[in-house]
């Protein structure tokens, strides 16, 4: 956070990036949507070049991450340049923002002892509340979908402790409550539950399919308008059978199952991260042939099947530096905006260039 505010206080003295006219999308397929990962990017002009290339692939949404700890670093105070910037940013080349909100600042974890980012105590989920309220008023008719918290089926994203259905519903009712009344046109989602097999009792985390059922046990259903869900691929093709003991693209249909059991069917789902890693060495990559035409095929089955799913947005347009493993193959760009196969084949698609039965390869042009 420290490198984070001293970025800030660089930008303020820079000349100012000229973001250039008012863009819009052209696009054959609105459903497709990036997940970019800018709140660490310290170049405006990168952060530009970023959503430009969001733009020019044909993808008409972003998920992107705003950390309570970056503009709450301190109580009784917001710092929202940051958060300006990224929004009119992304705004000016005519995408949708969805918010993700989540991360603890210091103050307010200041009682727990060793904790992490990710641990959020129940006596501060007001304050955090507070934060997402104040949020959704700032960038009201701008930012109009929110995510509250990541994962939090999982122990790692839950604190570094058990996860707890029960203790989320609070944070999302909280969540829900303020929101509204800051601004009662906005989308709060819940989840963005994460795909795992862990049975109960595991020091992992939970069965995504379990949790739903046990949020919807503990009254989460009024508390939010819409569900996000992580959906990856994993090495089976976007068509593969979903099953309790499968991960793969279509479990997402088992989460949505849970929403019908309990009469949910009118809230949409919002697919907020979903892909395929091509890196050679990993046991859970494919190859990039078979990421780009997996990619391709996940969205023109969700086109046909998944006429509920409002978003399907692929894991992650570009990290700001190469992390010299594995996650650097989920991306569409390297750090220094090099366009790799799976680009090509998704601008091809979003903007309805040619068939998606094609064989990937880059094409002669480079726009």
């Amino acid at each position: 956070m420290v490198a984070a505010a001293a970025g800030l206080t660089r930008r303020a003295q820079s000349p100012p990036i000229d973001y250039g006219e008012q863009q819009q999308v052209e696009t054959a397929n609105a459903n497709v949507c990036l997940h970019t990962l800018l709140e660490n990017e310290v170049s405006e002009s990168k952060i530009l070049r970023s959503l430009e290339l969001v733009r020019e692939m044909g993808a008409s949404s972003i998920v992107q991450f705003f950390p309570w700890p970056y503009f709450q670093p301190e109580p009784g105070a917001y710092r929202w340049e940051r958060a300006d910037l990224l929004i009119s940013a992304a705004r000016r080349q005519g995408l949708r923002v969805i918010a993700r909100l989540g991360l603890a600042p210091a103050w307010a974890r200041a009682a727990a002892a060793n904790s992490t980012l990710t641990y959020l105590p129940e006596t501060a989920y007001d304050e955090f509340a507070n934060f997402a309220a104040a949020f959704a008023e700032r960038y009201k008719s701008q930012v109009e979908r929110l995510i509250i918290w990541n994962e939090p089926n999982l122990r790692v994203e839950w604190g570094q402790r058990p996860v707890d259905p029960a203790a989320y519903v609070r944070l999302l009712e909280a969540s829900y409550r303020s929101i509204k009344g800051a601004n009662p046109t906005a989308v709060v989602l819940a989840g963005a539950l994460a795909p795992t097999l862990e049975p109960p009792g595991s020091a992992a985390g939970l069965n995504d399919i379990a949790y739903l059922r046990d949020m919807y046990r503990h009254g989460a259903q009024p508390h939010f308008d819409a569900l996000a869900i992580h959906s990856y691929g994993f090495r089976e093709p976007p068509e593969a059978e979903p099953g309790v003991e499968r991960l793969n693209f279509r479990r997402a249909e088992l989460l949505r199952e849970v929403m019908l059991a309990h009469g949910d069917e009118r809230k949409a789902v919002y697919i907020t991260e979903a892909g395929w890693n091509d890196h050679p060495r990993w046991t859970g990559a494919v190859r990039p042939s078979q990421r780009a035409a997996y990619s391709v095929r996940a969205f023109e089955y969700a086109r046909e099947h998944w006429r509920w799913a409002e978003s399907l947005c692929i894991w992650a347009l570009r990290y700001p530096a190469d992390l010299g493993n594995y996650p650097d193959y989920s991306t569409l760009l390297s750090a220094d905006f090099i366009k790799k196969p799976i680009y090509f084949a998704l601008q091809d698609y979003a903007r309805g260039w040619q068939s998606s039965e094609a064989l990937w390869l880059p094409p002669p042009h480079t726009g």
